[in-house]
């Protein structure tokens, strides 16, 4: 391992909310929670403000909205996050380019590899450690300078370390893990802290009586290769020790983005058994929008009393990163598997990623499906089409969206119902500002792109 900690772990501050917060002034320093506002609908992200409440991600909205009642609850603006995100990224691979991205807002960047490597690679230890920390602390500047937007970051001889200290210095701060502290920093912590220790590694863990990280190396390679097998258990054992030599790999291409859980107590309930993959097409679908894609395929693994492992996959006509579209496309594919005998693990997966989406009629379809939004017997005859009274379709608003009004300018919306819409009239560059109320069929009223969360340059 490194005698210098030139490996950085860079951590966005509550990315999603603090976009929301940036970019509409009436917002600062007060809870916002991000996510699917809908009755089945999960926290995405959560404001540190909200997070005082107990609010935080992966939590069911239902949930967040009795803790925070008085939060303000908007939809994703996915576009948004992505236009800070290549802003980030970009100022990253101005320092290496060696930067692997694990979602729109967290990355890995070896220092060696870029052009302070030389400095470092002739710097001692202490030169070294000291350089590592203004040139971090230059990049969280810069970062605020481009984007108004706060980050935290760990530096470290490892990525396994550089990932602990930028969970240390959470929010807004810079830690530095100095080579050679690997254990005596690692030693408290939970084994939670240790990646790849889900819930039920931990719960194995515990019945041994290990707890602890220094109770991990303490344990010993046999001990942990006989409760967990030999390869979780010799990474596991590695990791407790503070080893840790990967490479930061640019630019990395996952082909695969999927999630899944082993049940202490196999399920046999088939309701039980449908309401997991439900939670695990959430979980899935958050990680899908953290990195920014969608995928074509979606897959189901489930593994039955008897170790025997399934897996069953659907082909949908265009990538969609809709949770509506990929849980009821899940829920499909459990139907077809027996499960007579019990369920030890379900996983969902997302696969053929793409960077854009096309899901408009899937999701249509879906919500039409589960909404029941045409009645029993629709269909049956044939009607004149002189005889159709045809609608007028309804403009729907979400919370937080981006909008324009043709006397007022731009603005987001800030709810919607009767017949009504609900916007406050304000951008990332100005005060909070006035609320107004309009018919949601209000021509001058449009749904517009997100503004940049600094000010354009001015020419001249």
């Amino acid at each position: 391992m490194r005698s210098v900690p030139s490996i950085i772990h860079l951590d966005m501050d509550a990315f999603f909310a603090a976009v929301e917060q940036a970019s509409k002034p009436s917002l600062r320093g007060k809870p916002v929670i991000v996510g699917g506002l809908g009755g089945r609908g999960v926290v995405s992200t959560a404001s540190y403000e909200a997070r005082k409440f107990g609010v935080h991600s992966a939590m069911p909205m239902a949930q967040a909205r009795r803790l925070c009642p008085n939060a303000a609850f908007l939809t994703g603006r996915f576009e948004a996050y992505r236009a800070n995100s290549e802003i980030v990224m970009g100022l990253l691979r101005e320092r290496s380019p060696l930067v692997e991205p694990l979602s729109l807002d967290e990355a890995f960047v070896d220092l060696e590899a870029g052009p302070y490597g030389p400095a470092l690679a002739a710097a001692t230890p202490a030169e070294g450690a000291q350089l590592v920390l203004a040139l971090a602390e230059d990049l969280r500047a810069d970062i605020v300078e481009r984007t108004g937007l706060t980050a935290s970051v760990g530096a470290a001889a490892s990525k396994l370390m550089a990932k602990i200290g930028s969970e240390q210095a959470k929010p807004d701060g810079l830690v530095l893990i100095e080579p050679g502290s690997e254990r005596a920093v690692l030693a408290p912590m939970p084994v939670r802290a240790l990646p790849g220790i889900g819930p039920a590694t931990e719960q194995a863990l515990r019945r041994a009586g290990l707890t602890s990280v220094a109770d991990l190396a303490e344990a010993g390679f046999e001990e942990l290769v006989g409760l967990l097998g030999k390869a979780h258990g010799a990474g596991v054992f590695q990791m407790a020790l503070g080893w840790d030599e990967r490479p930061v790999v640019p630019d990395r291409d996952a082909k695969s983005v999927s999630v899944e859980d082993t049940f202490e107590v196999d399920l046999a309930d088939r309701e039980r058994i449908l309401r997991e993959v439900d939670q695990l097409a959430a979980r899935c679908v958050r990680r899908l929008r953290a990195a920014g894609r969608s995928g074509r395929t979606v897959v189901l693994k489930v593994r039955r009393f008897d170790f025997s492992t399934l897996t069953r996959s659907e082909t949908l006509g265009g990538p969609t990163d809709d949770p509506a579209v990929i849980a009821a496309t899940a829920r499909r594919l459990a139907q077809q598997v027996d499960t007579t005998g019990g369920v030890r693990l379900l996983g969902v997966g997302v696969a053929q990623l793409a960077d854009y989406t096309q899901e408009d009629l899937f999701a249509q379809a879906e919500r039409e499906a589960e909404e029941g939004e045409f009645g029993e017997g629709e269909g049956e005859g044939v009607v004149e089409a002189a005889e159709v009274a045809v609608e007028p379709v309804a403009r729907r608003w979400w919370p937080g969206q981006d909008v324009t009004h043709s006397e007022f300018g731009p603005g987001w919306v800030q709810g919607s119902g009767v017949g009504r819409v609900t916007v406050r009239f304000e951008t990332p560059y100005s005060g909070p500002g006035r609320v107004r109320t309009f018919s949601v069929d209000d021509e001058g009223l449009v749904a517009s792109g997100a503004l940049p969360l600094r000010p354009p340059a001015v020419e001249g």
